[in-house]
């Protein structure tokens, strides 16, 4: 790790220079030529519609206020410092309680720091918050190199917490952060007082390529996981072209808001709760566009998409067994999640809803935060 371990104040203030060449870029979008039958703001079977991309970037532009989400979360704490080479932004929130526990919130891809707002509150009465932004993601950005993947990541996790004076504490994640959350729990276990998992149903899909499938599973489950990777693989190209061509899909990311917010939003309506015709009716509009607006100041886009490279070739397995206490809770769960992502019932905290989706802290943050309360709580 870098000798240098200051902790540095950080304030988030986009020059305003960047908030009016943002409208300015909106309001000279160049839009394709409609194609007739294809005016349902919430038929998203092809990709995220044109009306109703059209509707949000103009919000974006004329209704949403910046300045006053900027304020929000500059109301929290931050720091900056660098590990690894690499500068890490971190949202610090301390409980009024000395002796509440450290808690270490992950998140993954399409989500940031701000994912966690609405869940902060309802936590910092039991937790000291810790919410580092990935590297490439956020404030944690410029990239320093290459090289950042899950395994690197984990190791400067832990290196801020020790920076914070945290010895021991707790770590939960979704996505990306999930797998942060799992390693740290497998390389740290004399530090890590638990790992909670949040995930919804659509893991299934990984069953085979993340985890190992189970054995016994009659014809009609068998044809139920079919069902569930078919509707994930036609959800695969954002994945696939991260893995592999992150540079080429970041270029039109940097440069283009309205290429930034169709490619975040239309994931944000394939992995919130399905019962929602459109990704903002699962979640707050301004917090999903505050999150949107994050990628697009900081260049994020691109950046990001080098993580899924680094993974992609990292080698790294994504389950790094442990003997720390581990939890999972899942949203918009599947009738057979449990019997195949814990075939063993080796997971002793399992917690399953059908409300909620990917983004559980902006979706459902009080049955989270329950949750969270519920695995951590004897254990500390």
């Amino acid at each position: 790790m870098t000798a240098n371990s200051a902790l540095v104040p950080f304030r988030i203030d986009v020059p305003q220079a960047d908030l009016d060449d943002l409208r300015d870029r909106l309001a000279r979008t160049r839009r394709p030529h409609p194609v007739p039958g294809r005016d349902d703001r919430t038929d998203f079977s092809r990709g995220i519609p044109q009306p109703y991309l059209d509707e949000l970037a103009a919000y974006w532009r004329d209704g949403f206020d910046w300045r006053e989400q900027e304020a929000r979360l500059n109301a929290y704490e931050q720091v900056t410092t660098v590990v690894d080479g690499q500068t890490f932004h971190v949202v610090h929130v301390r409980s009024a309680d000395p002796d509440a526990t450290p808690l270490l919130l992950c998140h993954g891809w399409p989500g940031s720091f701000v994912e966690y707002q609405r869940l902060i509150p309802l936590l910092t009465d039991a937790f000291h918050l810790v919410i580092p932004s990935l590297p490439g993601f956020g404030f944690s950005t410029p990239l320093s190199g290459t090289g950042w993947e899950v395994g690197r990541t984990t190791a400067a996790y832990a290196e801020i917490m020790t920076r914070l004076g945290y010895e021991r504490f707790a770590a939960h994640g979704t996505d990306i952060g999930a797998g942060v959350a799992g390693r740290l729990a497998a390389l740290y276990p004399d530090r890590l007082v638990g790992s909670h998992t949040g995930g919804d149903g659509g893991m299934l899909a990984l069953v085979g390529e993340k985890f190992p499938a189970p054995e016994g599973l009659t014809e009609e489950e068998l044809a139920q996981l079919a069902e569930v990777r078919a509707e994930q693989q036609a959800d695969r190209g954002y994945f696939d072209v991260q893995n592999h061509r992150p540079e080429t899909i970041g270029a039109a990311l940097v440069d283009s808001p309205v290429a930034q917010l169709a490619w975040i939003v239309e994931k944000f309506q394939t992995w919130t709760n399905p019962a929602h015709a459109t990704p903002d009716e699962a979640v707050d509009r301004d917090q999903l566009l505050t999150n949107v607006s994050l990628y697009w100041f900081t260049r994020s886009g691109a950046s990001s998409a080098q993580f899924y490279w680094e993974a992609e070739h990292s080698g790294l397995d994504w389950v790094a067994p442990s003997g720390v206490p581990v939890g999972w809770v899942l949203f918009d769960t599947h009738p057979l999640a449990r019997k195949v992502l814990d075939p063993s019932g080796a997971i002793g905290h399992w917690t399953e809803h059908t409300e909620g989706g990917h983004f559980p802290a902006m979706e459902e943050p009080e049955l989270l935060a329950a949750d969270l309360r519920d695995f951590f709580g004897p254990l500390t």
